[in-house]
């Protein structure tokens, strides 16, 4: 990008925009790889693939916890980054970055403190079984040792991206993919280290994608640099970065809740299969979802920028391309889960058992798919201008008030274990179009 091209209040607000997504996307489902690729190993393990997929399964709540806490400090502060930077404020945009890489790392060493001595004990009560927590654990104890890795590299990277350099933000994410790709094989298989080495490879690309971002965000090239004398905590400005991050941070910790009440109940009604089952469901649905969560996050700091330099109009204009894509896009992907399920379940598993029947489950879940992006752009619009209450409230809404009742009542009412499948399809059309239209009314049409 040109200088003038990194001045999002002037061109093309949809070139801008994808400008931004494009990268993001690919930067995204290079990040998918850490763990999809794991999952596809480890559910084609010759011995017990099923369960050592099941034990994974059970650990996505941590790891939900951990991006939560990733997204109170990050995303909140990348809004306030994008609109000083928009405000022309420089100063105070590199001491909202050197805030929030003093809360990331303080956050990560506080989450290993807790959750590693405990960590068994946390995953029976995120719905881990006898049998399924030996390989639980013995994923989670490595990985663990990655968090601030984790935290920083993710973290961090969004302020790459929002000074207009989305391409060396999408290179930090497949350096860490390509090394978690090579990686892989050799610890799972070639040393026999089986979860243990899917671990451990996923730790050792964190912290290579960890390094990259630090490594140019104190560089030449960064605009706005991460400078030792900004990192500091200020209350004022901690509290500012923690009520914009909070609804990433409600998304993401609302996402452990369900997770953990969803295989508490699979377990209750239909055991580790649908444990199992469930495992690629989500890994199938984030790979779905990653196109118009690029957009969505793409189209974050340009609206943000120009929310800062009141350019109403345009900030109009890119809510609407983002809706049109992320609407036309989920409704193209619905169809396709449709028409091939058995292909999709077969990519993570070669058990008959959980293609037969997570067949079924992939039509229930993904029924009606393209309402997930009326959420996607709602929550975008509201967090992108500062309106943090407004966020929180959708994300709390879907998935506390609709997701989490539905998932324990829906399997007692006579649906059984499909009645947890129900509740996914059900909370996205009554609290994706909540939260757009009530976008539309209180935003989009006062700008």
């Amino acid at each position: 990008m040109s200088a003038q091209e990194r001045d999002f209040s002037v061109g093309s607000i949809k070139r801008q925009i994808m400008a931004q997504a494009v990268p993001l996307t690919v930067a995204q489902v290079v990040q998918l790889l850490y763990n999809v690729v794991d999952r596809i190993y480890i559910g084609h393990q010759p011995e017990a693939g099923d369960l050592a997929l099941t034990g994974l399964g059970v650990t996505f709540p941590v790891i939900m916890l951990i991006a939560a806490f990733t997204n109170l400090f990050g995303t909140g502060g990348t809004v306030l980054f994008s609109i000083a930077r928009g405000r022309r404020d420089e100063a105070e945009a590199e001491k909202v970055l050197g805030n929030v890489f003093a809360l990331l790392a303080g956050a990560s060493v506080v989450l290993f403190a807790l959750c590693y001595p405990l960590r068994r004990q946390i995953l029976f009560l995120f719905g881990a079984s006898e049998t399924s927590v030996f390989y639980a654990d013995q994923y989670l104890q490595i990985y663990l040792f990655g968090t601030a890795f984790s935290m920083l590299a993710t973290g961090l990277n969004g302020y790459i991206n929002a000074q207009g350099f989305p391409r060396t933000g999408m290179l930090t994410v497949i350096l860490g993919a390509v090394v978690n790709l090579v990686l892989d094989p050799i610890f799972i298989f070639g040393l026999g280290m089986g979860v243990r080495g899917a671990a451990l490879a996923t730790v050792l690309s964190q912290a290579i994608s960890a390094a990259w971002v630090l490594r140019f965000l104190t560089g030449k090239q960064a605009i706005l640099k991460l400078r030792l004398s900004r990192i500091q905590i200020s209350p004022q400005r901690t509290r500012q970065i923690l009520a914009l991050g909070l609804p990433g941070f409600v998304m993401q910790g609302t996402n452990s809740l369900v997770q953990i009440v969803c295989n508490n109940q699979l377990q209750a009604f239909g055991g580790d299969l649908y444990v199992g089952i469930m495992t690629v469901l989500t890994s199938v649905r984030e790979i779905l979802s990653l196109p118009v969560m690029g957009v969505s996050n793409g189209s974050q700091p340009v609206l943000g920028f120009n929310y800062g330099a009141k350019e109403n109009q345009r900030v109009k204009e890119g809510i609407r391309f983002t809706s049109v894509i992320g609407i036309a896009y989920t409704m193209l992907a619905w169809v396709v889960v449709m028409l091939v399920p058995r292909q999709l379940m077969g990519i993570f598993t070669s058990d008959s058992a959980i293609v037969d029947t997570g067949a079924q489950m992939l039509k229930i879940y993904f029924f009606g798919f393209f309402f997930m992006a009326f959420q996607f752009v709602g929550q975008t619009a509201f967090q992108s201008l500062g309106k943090a209450k407004q966020a929180i409230f959708f994300s709390l809404f879907r998935k506390v008030v609709i997701v989490v009742p539905l998932t324990l009542l829906l399997p007692v009412i006579g649906l059984g274990v499909q009645g947890v499948f129900w509740a996914e399809p059900i909370s996205n059309a009554i609290g994706g179009l909540a939260c757009f239209l009530t976008m539309w009314a209180v935003i989009y049409r006062r700008l």
